[in-house]
């Protein structure tokens, strides 16, 4: 998969339909300084993340390392990302949660919002990608069971979703990630717990639960706040591979992270690529 650049004209007047092009990018670091390195990258991303609400980022970089799930030694598992940059907008149009859009619209155009894909990886050439990262409904449908598909497709008409983009890749050790954005016509309609929650029906999983992980890592903190993530894993017994899935509601839209390995899923890096789509979205 090839990720399509593509020059969006720019809207009149605040209206996500028509997208602004990505002129000089924004840094999204804390202090608008540009940050090298993979651990000032990830520090920097948990500082970002604490700021809109989540005690587990908060937990990350006040406790010890060895007070938290999967981050005991110094080579922790975490992926390379690029450094991470917010699309410039269109004059007039705000951020998204700023105090003139509190109801948390993004004018940036979809797709730019999608995280990168880390070092080393390989595009998943089973992921259904169209010209700039769009995803068809059926598509994004195929992470579901058979069973609930009509329903969920009914739904996307009676909630005004406008669009789906996403990314998919593989790493070397198997891992495979499929990372995808909703934009829906208002906040209102973006949050479903059937769409991306404890409700889910995720094809070829039998039963999801949340993801204990997680859960322990909050506990250093627990300090949850508005736009905190949600992240579940797939009970136990699992079969020959693991499923894991991370859900952020940001405003009008939502974001469904997917992640499966053969074995099992790692926590850490996990946790770090929902973290760090959570942060493109505040």
């Amino acid at each position: 998969m090839t990720e399509q650049h593509t020059t969006d004209t720019a809207p009149q007047g605040p209206d996500p339909a028509e997208q602004p092009p990505a002129a000089a990018p924004e840094p999204a670091a804390p202090g608008g300084r540009r940050r090298t390195g993979t651990a000032l990258r990830w520090l920097a991303a948990a500082a970002a993340f604490a700021a809109f609400g989540t005690g587990t980022a908060y937990g990350i970089t006040r406790a010890e390392r060895t007070d938290l799930p999967g981050l005991a030694t110094a080579g922790d598992g975490r992926w390379d990302y690029p450094v991470l940059a917010k699309p410039t907008l269109a004059p007039g149009a705000p951020q998204p949660f700023a105090p003139d859009n509190k109801d948390g619209i993004h004018y940036a155009a979809l797709f730019q919002l999608l995280l990168p894909a880390p070092a080393g990886s390989a595009p998943d050439k089973a992921f259904k990608v169209e010209q700039d990262q769009k995803v068809s409904e059926d598509a994004f449908l195929e992470e579901f069971e058979p069973t609930v598909r009509a329903k969920m497709k009914r739904e996307f008409t009676d909630e005004g979703l406008r669009q789906i983009v996403g990314r998919g890749w593989i790493m070397p050790d198997g891992t495979r990630t499929r990372v995808y954005l909703l934009r829906f016509a208002s906040s209102g309609f973006a949050e479903s717990r059937e769409r991306c929650g404890i409700n889910m029906n995720v094809n070829g999983v039998n039963r999801i639960e949340e993801d204990e992980d997680w859960v322990k890592a909050k506990r250093a903190q627990p300090r949850p706040g508005d736009g905190a993530p949600q992240l579940f894993a797939e009970a136990r017994p699992v079969g020959d591979e693991e499923v894991r899935i991370g859900c952020v509601q940001a405003g009008d839209v939502q974001a469904a992270v997917f992640q499966s390995r053969k074995g099992s899923v790692a926590s850490v890096p996990f946790h770090q690529t929902v973290i760090l789509q959570g942060q493109l979205l505040r």
